[in-house]
């Protein structure tokens, strides 16, 4: 197994954020099947590499670089031209393209099939994120009807909803740094989640949705949007509901049905596909193929023609030449 280096342009201060968690969090789930460390590569950190002096012009045979920072992907890739590279793409919808040589490990199904469509003949594969298992139902009382963070969440569930939901039960909206998630998740009997605006604004997809699933898994019921990542597990009517479903009144009422009527747990086997064994059984699965290929790319150059926007105009204007000259063979 050649060396991981996890790039991630920090890991604090303006840089800290769910992506740069889930990023460390798969860097040390990937320490358990090789070698793995994370390198920066806009703020130096004590301790940490830094990627102008990991590279030094030098190819490094036996290391692989993973690229995951959506907006800085297309400059990282160009910079880190000949070396072996892998993008772990968490949203989708940057709007860049990748070459065949770099293969891409995906979080949720919804992005692989964007990368299918997208480059699809590169290497592909999912790896979902890890839900920790600290994430789980304690069967404790649980003192907050509604539970909401902020962040993320649309001006319908901050202006509209929580006001509403506030004059018949009792709502906690979070607005900062949570130090035991589990813990609060534990507390709530209903959570809110709707994402689907914040990330229409932001021009890309929810990644994966972590959060709605940690409080499935501490046994919350779930209202939340159905975007991006999120449809790869939440089946509304079934493991939670629909947010925003057509009018505030009857999102109240939804709602307190669920404050007033818990249901029961979600069953493991459901999370099983989320938990630490599975996620080390299919990344070393993952790691060991992608090895594989560098060993056949550095002795033989790929002869598949990339589907470039380019090439797909091009076969365009060849299927439109080739029914033109069926409906001239069908005149004559």
């Amino acid at each position: 197994m050649r060396k991981l280096y996890f790039l991630v342009p920090g890991t604090s201060g303006p840089f800290a954020c769910g992506g740069l968690w889930a990023e460390l969090k798969t860097l040390q789930l990937a320490q358990q099947v090789c070698e793995a460390a994370v390198v920066t590569y806009r703020q130096r950190e004590a301790g940490v590499l830094f990627l102008g002096d990991l590279l030094s012009g030098q190819r490094l045979d036996d290391g692989i670089f993973v690229v995951s920072w959506g907006f800085d992907v297309p400059k990282l890739v160009a910079r880190l031209k000949g070396q072996q590279v892998i993008y772990h793409a968490h949203s989708a919808g940057y709007g860049f393209r990748l070459p065949a040589s770099i293969p891409i490990v995906t979080v949720s199904r919804n992005t692989l099939g964007y990368w299918g469509q997208r480059s699809p003949h590169s290497l592909l594969y999912y790896l979902p994120n890890q839900i920790s298992d600290e994430f789980c139902n304690l069967h404790q009382p649980r003192d907050i009807d509604v539970l909401v963070q902020a962040r993320k969440s649309s001006t319908y569930l901050l202006q509209q909803l929580i006001p509403a939901l506030q004059a018949v039960c009792s709502v906690q909206v979070v607005e900062s740094y949570v130090e035991d998630l589990p813990g609060l998740f534990n507390r709530a009997k209903v959570y809110l989640y709707d994402s689907a605006e914040y990330w229409a604004q932001q021009g890309v997809t929810e990644g994966f949705g972590l959060q709605p699933m940690e409080a499935m898994a501490c046994g919350c019921q779930v209202f939340s949007s159905v975007n991006g990542g999120l449809s790869d597990y939440f089946d509304p009517g079934f493991n939670g509901q629909k947010i925003a479903g057509y009018a505030t009144g009857y999102d109240v009422q939804r709602i307190l049905d669920a404050v007033r009527s818990p249901i029961p747990d979600i069953p493991e086997t459901f999370f099983a596909e989320y938990r630490t064994a599975n996620i080390i059984q299919r990344l070393e699965h993952i790691l060991t193929d992608i090895n594989r290929f560098f060993d056949y790319q550095r002795d033989h150059a790929g002869d598949i023609p990339e589907l470039t926007p380019r090439r797909i105009w091009s076969l365009r204007v060849q299927q439109l030449f080739k029914k033109v000259q069926k409906k001239l063979a069908k005149r004559s």
